[in-house]
């Protein structure tokens, strides 16, 4: 079940997986920190290509205007 619009798959992939990239590496890759920042950015392109966020299902909310709100898609 898709719950991202277009636009905020972009969003994730474009602008902020890249700058959770650039602060792990600011920050120091290998630090704990910059581990979160490498993870962060992981999560923002896995749910990105899925269309599909986990913490949206669990507040109740869709960007994407086909998704189905606490339904089964069908």
């Amino acid at each position: 079940m898709k719950n991202m619009a277009s636009f905020d798959r972009l969003l994730r992939a474009f602008l902020f997986a890249p700058i959770f990239i650039v602060l792990a590496f600011v920050v120091g890759a290998g630090t704990v920190l910059g581990i979160i920042f490498f993870v962060l950015a992981a999560v923002m392109l896995a749910t990105s290509v899925v269309s599909f966020c986990p913490l949206y299902r669990l507040v109740g909310v869709s960007t994407c205007k086909t998704g189905h709100r606490g339904g089964m898609a069908a």
